[in-house]
């Protein structure tokens, strides 16, 4: 017999212990018991086409509809072409000199297609593809073994080239023959509060379970625990956050904020107004606020985290607003000051009676201004710095910080974040304000961001104009890029400027990037700004922007641009955050396939901040059908940010919303849907926050304090409290 800690050599032998160790990092039992299948197959029941990545490892229930076969003209040998379908769709496999499938793939067989995703002749196919043959007694490798133990559903694992899903299927089968019964971790009070099923059994249903209902309950049982793994760990993170006291930070009726708060000459509107005072309350509290101010570009959230560090500055102390390039450091500091006008001019002729300083602090500053800015930030002249993450380093001191700002948060490292909690003094914690115009849905932020009390700015200033945007697909129309071209210098005819956006550099320092799913490269910067330089924009001013250029140099274009100065910028995502030029109308994202849903409603909110309408062409050379391209017809068809961070959540695969939380481990949310889940998170996050309450270190619950360390790792908690 075996354990949930024994390594899988002892259980499925050295050779399949190679395979799911190399390809996916399972090495024990309890690695592989808890890989569960990604979906399930039923006899008859083909799987949609429609939707595969190229580049990712696919597994498909599909029947054969033709299969031919004929001399190669370039090499020797033999091609064997089979034509496969859902029933809607068809998909190519192309098998190289392997002429003996022709008598296994017969047309009318149904089988379960495995291999990786590519793209041949704008058609996707799959290369040499591994099967599993469902209604005969033989395989690609010409055995039977594993057909015999498919009845009623079918399960299928996540998988890879050197391991088939049905390889998985037999290696969990053989494993759980082997273990004894698995102790549960759930409390026997937990259990029947919520009526969930044994763990022994779930463990074992989720794999074996021949029939929907099985399935279902071990599914229900399992998810569960996923939540309660990473709310136990957020829950005893707020415990111990709680424990720190911050900085009370009172209003003063008279002091900068009031002066600024007369000065405004608009009014706020009514969400600006709500979290302003949400804000200012939890300032005033004796334990550090983290909250997370959510809201779409423009909605004033600058405003808002100007006024709360205001409120900071009266209480004599210092506020930093932390952003994720220098670019945006530099133009925050000239926003801030731009509004307070003589407010920000302490020690200065002129300045307003209350004023305190600004101070911009960038790792590129030259040594004199470094200097003073260093300076300034530690004897408490400035009342607000500005920077990047230059300010969290241990070089740089604050005479009394208060209040910090990250804007964009997701741009920041794990250790950034970290950095900023011993800012205030060995004792106290500073406050936090976390903003991002990426909107998070409810459940994500209740799990990703549970930690942090969220508010959101849904309503848009007066003034903002619509936001066109289309698809070109330039693969199936090549036409349309000349046309997208043709409307940039339209706009610029208009008196009008644009954006061309890259998702590469093109220096010589630049790895071009992975091409082994057979796609080129990205586009880069240099060389598209070359080519439109000779070609279809000859004639109009052009400037590139960056991350490698120099400091100066950035800012230096960024001006040019924002003077009217130059026509169209041909950039990185650089311009993704916070730069402001409302004369720019016109955007064309290159390779706009390479960018996720919020990067790209992130840089479609550059354009039409002004008053003329906005145009935004995402091009793509990516075929119809894919899922890449349903997530480009998805921007395309919303100017929503809530509602297509929905849509970006429901397209994500298993395990990818907290996958990038674990600085590259292994995701521990398998079966747990952020988007269609949200009651049995908030039952998990009540749940939890009584059973830490009761036992901080969750001493009294071993089963517990074993299941958080083994789903929620270290990496992972630690990332989920900095957040």
């Amino acid at each position: 017999m075996v354990s949930m800690d024994s390594k899988l050599e002892a259980a499925v032998g050295a050779k399949s212990a190679k395979a799911l160790a190399g390809a996916l990092d399972l090495h024990t039992v309890g690695d592989l018991v808890r890989y569960f299948p990604r979906r399930y197959a039923e006899r008859g029941q083909l799987t949609d086409i429609a939707g595969l990545e190229i580049g990712e490892h696919a597994t498909v229930m599909a029947r054969v509809l033709s299969f031919n076969e004929r001399r190669m003209r370039q090499r020797q040998g033999w091609l064997s072409e089979v034509v496969i379908t859902d029933g809607n769709r068809t998909l190519d496999c192309t098998f190289f000199n392997q002429r003996h499938h022709k008598r296994v793939l017969t047309p009318g067989i149904s089988a379960l297609f495995a291999g990786k995703v590519s793209r041949f002749r704008n058609k996707l196919q799959l290369t040499n593809p591994d099967y599993q043959l469902l209604d005969q007694e033989e395989n690609a490798d010409g055995t039977d073994d594993a057909v015999e133990k498919f009845t009623g559903l079918i399960p299928v694992y996540p998988a890879a080239a050197t391991i088939q899903s049905w390889q998985i299927a037999k290696c969990v089968r053989q494993v759980l023959s082997m273990i004894d019964e698995i102790d549960d971790p759930m409390p026997a009070e937990v259990r029947a509060r919520h009526g969930l099923a044994n763990y022994d059994d779930a463990i074992r249903k989720i794999h074996t379970g021949s029939d929907w209902p099985t399935v279902q309950s071990a599914r229900a049982r399992l998810k569960w625990d996923e939540a309660m793994a990473v709310q136990l760990a957020l829950a005893q993170r707020r415990h111990q956050a709680l424990a720190r006291p911050a900085p009370e930070c009172r209003r003063r009726e008279d002091g900068l904020r009031a002066a600024f708060d007369k000065r405004l000459p608009f009014t706020l509107t009514d969400g600006q107004q709500e979290v302003g005072e949400k804000i200012a309350a939890d300032l005033e509290l004796q334990h550090p606020m983290n909250r997370l101010l959510q809201g779409e570009v423009g909605s004033g959230k600058t405003i808002v985290a100007l006024r709360a560090m205001l409120q900071v500055v009266d209480a004599g102390r210092q506020a930093a607003l932390l952003a994720p390039t220098e670019v945006l450091a530099a133009q925050h500091a000239r926003s801030l000051a731009s509004m307070l006008g003589d407010l920000a001019m302490a020690g200065e002729l002129g300045a307003s009676e209350e004023a305190t300083r600004i101070t911009l602090l960038t790792g590129s500053l030259p040594a004199k201004q470094r200097k003073q800015a260093l300076l300034d930030a530690a004897s408490g002249a400035a009342g607000i710095v500005v920077g990047t993450h230059a300010l969290i380093q241990d070089k740089v001191q604050f005479a009394d910080l208060g209040f910090v700002v990250v804007d964009e948060q997701h741009r920041f490292g794990v250790e950034q974040r970290d950095a900023l909690r011993t800012r205030a003094g060995e004792n106290t914690s500073p406050h936090v304000l976390v903003m991002t115009a990426t909107p998070i849905p409810r459940t994500v932020a209740m799990t990703v961001y549970g930690d942090l009390e969220t508010s959101s700015l849904r309503e848009l200033p007066k003034g903002r104009s619509p936001i066109n945007t289309a698809v070109v697909p330039v693969s199936e129309k090549p036409s349309w890029l000349e046309r997208a071209w043709q409307r940039v210098r339209e706009e610029v005819a208009a008196g009008h400027q644009a954006y061309v956006v890259c998702p590469r550099i093109g220096d010589q320092d630049e790895p071009p990037g992975d091409s082994d799913d057979g796609r080129r490269p990205p586009l880069a910067v240099l060389e598209v700004a070359e080519m439109l330089a000779e070609g279809p924009l000859r004639g109009l001013r052009l400037a590139v922007l960056h991350g490698r250029l120099p400091a100066d140099e950035k800012d230096a274009v960024m001006r040019a641009f924002a003077a009217g100065e130059v026509d169209v910028l041909v950039a990185t995502t650089v311009v993704e955050v916070g730069v402001d030029v409302p004369n720019s109308t016109a955007m064309v994202i290159m390779d706009a396939d390479r960018f996720g849903v919020s990067q790209l409603h992130q840089l479609r909110g550059r354009v039409g901040r002004g008053t003329a309408p906005g145009v935004c062409l995402l091009v793509t050379d990516m075929p119809g059908g894919t899922a890449t391209r349903e997530r480009l017809d998805a921007v395309a068809a919303t100017l929503d940010g809530f509602e297509l961070a929905r849509v970006d959540l429901e397209m994500r695969r298993e395990g990818d919303i907290l996958g990038a939380t674990q600085s590259g481990n292994r995701s521990a949310l398998r079966l747990l849907s952020l988007l269609r889940d949200e009651e049995v998170i908030g039952k998990a996050r009540e749940e939890a926050q009584g059973l830490v309450s009761q036992s901080p270190d969750l001493a009294e619950f071993p089963g517990l304090a074993s299941m958080v360390a083994s789903l929620v790792t270290d990496t992972k908690a630690e990332y989920l409290e900095k957040t």
